[in-house]
């Protein structure tokens, strides 16, 4: 005869691995390392200076 079951925690442990899946799933997806976030960030700035040197002082 086999081993009793803990119905429950074989449950949550699925529900566990398939919310980590998904959040490895939206890490791929959406995520971005430290180094594109400045990137990006330097970027808008220096936009947002050349396209404040345009402006008139009408």
């Amino acid at each position: 005869m086999g081993k009793p079951v803990n119905l429950n925690r074989f449950r949550k442990n699925k529900a566990r691995a398939e919310q980590k899946a998904r959040a490895d799933q939206n890490a791929v997806k959406f995520g971005r390392s430290k180094l594109e976030k400045s990137l990006e960030e330097a970027r808008a700035t220096q936009e947002k200076r050349l396209l404040d040197g345009h402006k008139s002082d009408e």
